[in-house]
């Protein structure tokens, strides 16, 4: 198991790094330039629209998010923000319109080449109070008690270890803290085919757990006040999805009802060890 989470690390350490090296519009052709190869899998499938948000700068927008965690963390000027999986520092910019010259944001990811990227565009835009470090977020080389608030986009489904990252994220969450986590869920279950594909896997689809499951880690971890802020479902083109599956197949699965999700959801780290866990789904 412990080399299967290795593996997967490297498969997305190295998938990544790839798109780090293109633009958006690359990736929604989903041809790695830099190593020549095209697969059918959009890896901008599930994003949303920044145009419209302060802070938006289009150079650190590689379309790879699955929401706008921002809209809803409640980043209040002065706040410091932990960015998860920052990539090439989209979600850190927002945020930094946020807090102000005051606050302090920081993105962590474990993407070489996204952190080059990401220092590259911080430093084009003059910003002192806005850095990268390089980590795991599954072990994070942050302190305790850092972040008032943690964002992340479309990068925890990534994690093979999901219980270990919460953990992780509970730890460098301030007391009263809290984190708005966007993020793919699945509800029903996938053909193995592409639950055990690796281009799917790093596409954001079969390393995704249940949201059921999703929601009772995060409870499990010692958060409270878990809100679904936002749910939307994803339509995987059929050209996609033949490349496993048979039009049979694809057929009984349309059918099956099972769904994948783009979930935004927020919880707070309590100002002690309480076990008050309260669930609730906004409509």
């Amino acid at each position: 198991m412990e080399k299967q989470k290795i593996d997967l690390k490297d498969l997305v350490k190295n998938k990544y790094g790839e798109i780090a090296l293109q633009s958006k519009q690359q990736n929604e052709t989903s041809c790695c330039g830099a190593g020549g190869c095209c697969s059918n899998v959009d890896y901008t499938i599930f994003s949303e629209s920044y145009d419209k948000l302060e802070g938006y700068n289009p150079d650190a927008d590689l379309g790879l998010g699955c929401g706008l965690p921002t809209q809803f963390a409640d980043i209040k000027k002065g706040d410091t923000v932990l960015d998860l999986g920052s990539g090439a520092g989209n979600d850190c910019f927002v945020a930094r319109s946020l807090v102000g010259a005051e606050g302090k944001v920081t993105g962590i990811d474990f993407t070489k080449e996204m952190l080059d990227k990401a220092r590259l565009n911080a430093q084009k835009l003059n910003f002192t109070n806005v850095d990268f470090v390089e980590g795991d977020i599954e072990n994070m080389p942050l302190p305790s008690d850092y972040a008032d608030v943690v964002v992340s986009n479309c990068v925890l489904n990534l994690v093979p270890d999901k219980r270990k990252a919460f953990t992780e994220i509970f730890r460098v969450t301030k007391k009263r803290g809290h984190f708005c986590i966007s993020d793919v869920v699945l509800m029903g279950e996938l053909p193995d085919r592409i639950k055990n594909d690796v281009v799917m896997y790093a596409g954001c689809v079969s390393g995704a757990v249940q949201k059921e499951e999703y929601l009772q880690i995060i409870r499990d971890c010692g958060f409270e006040n878990i809100q679904v802020k936002k749910e939307k479902q994803i339509d995987i083109p059929d050209n996609i999805l033949l490349e496993y599956l048979n039009p049979i197949e694809l057929d009984n699965l349309r059918k099956s009802g099972t769904g994948i999700f783009s979930i935004t959801v927020t919880a707070e780290k309590p100002n002690g060890l309480v076990n008050n866990y309260n669930f609730k789904i906004e409509e």
